[in-house]
């Protein structure tokens, strides 16, 4: 039975040209869990977007901060001005399917210390994105780190991605991606919201952690599915995200290891930085004329 006013959908945009208003198209299409309130909150966008999302759905209130203040920021903005108690936090590049806001909000209906519910994202062809990980082991990550690009299959990759597990089993995890993740407003408030200091990358495996500090679950829901256009607000801005994740990876580290496990954050900082080399120097390679990968 559909219910008014419990759930709230954030878009957080940033560039997504029309993807946006297909986003906010599917969002208030769901009403299997009622009417959501939504908010767009943009980033600064000059593409075009919010004219387009205007066009289609002028009763969808946008914040406009004026300027990029990162995602987890703007989605603290977005929360703020909602009231719902449950709140789903997107992409502008994800589109959610009929029936999934039912299918999460039941999960915290059952579960009152549930804090965050991760849907099932699929890429725009059919295919499983692993969106519902474990938290990065040191020996996981710098693994994932070193082999993930080269050969996904590795064990270290494996364990942090969860890719053994069933994609259609109902699980808890550590952290689900913030590209779509609704949440309990009573736990967000309790931990703070997002941390603004991460500009983009890794904020969602922080809230996760710092809910599940203060005794609240995590859980990853198939049965509510959303379709991910992956990356498509960093297209053509490579580079900036490779510093943002690595920067991002640095921060996540040095405010979470403790103990004799400081002591390596300066050699942790030394191979972000040779790491975030190396993978620009691969983007320039690629984006060379007449290389393959320049066609992308």
């Amino acid at each position: 039975m559909a219910r008014t006013g419990e759930w709230a959908a954030v878009v957080v945009n940033y560039r997504a040209g029309a993807l946006l208003a297909a986003c906010v198209d599917a969002v208030v299409s769901d009403r299997s869990a009622g009417a959501p309130e939504v908010v767009v909150v943009d980033n600064g966008s000059d593409d075009g977007s919010v004219a387009l999302l205007e066009q289609s759905h002028p009763e969808v209130p946008v914040v406009r901060p004026g300027a990029n203040l990162g995602y987890g920021r703007a989605a603290n903005l977005g929360i703020a001005a909602t009231a719902a108690p449950i709140v789903a936090v997107l992409n502008p590049d994800v589109e959610i399917e009929p029936g999934t806001a039912a299918a999460i909000l039941r999960c915290f209906d059952v579960d009152p210390r549930l804090a965050a519910v991760g849907p099932s994202i699929h890429n725009p062809d059919g295919s499983w994105y692993p969106s519902a990980r474990r938290a990065p082991a040191l020996a996981d990550a710098v693994g994932h780190a070193l082999l993930g690009g080269i050969l996904p299959g590795n064990r270290f990759t494996r364990a942090y991605r969860e890719l053994d597990a069933d994609p259609a089993v109902a699980r808890e995890v550590d952290w689900c991606s913030g590209a779509a993740v609704w949440l309990r407003r009573s736990a967000l408030d309790r931990v703070g919201g997002w941390d603004e200091g991460f500009f983009m990358f890794f904020e969602d495996v922080d809230l996760c952690r710092r809910l599940e500090a203060d005794g609240w679950r995590i859980a990853y829901e198939p049965a509510g599915r959303v379709v991910h256009v992956v990356g498509a607000s960093r297209s053509g801005r490579r580079y900036r995200s490779i510093y943002w994740h690595h920067r991002a990876a640095y921060r996540y580290a040095a405010k979470w290891w403790r103990g004799p496990r400081r002591l390596l954050l300066p050699f942790a900082a030394a191979f972000l930085a040779l790491r975030g080399v190396v993978l620009g120097a691969r983007e320039a390679l690629r984006a060379r004329p007449g290389t393959a990968a320049a066609t992308e």
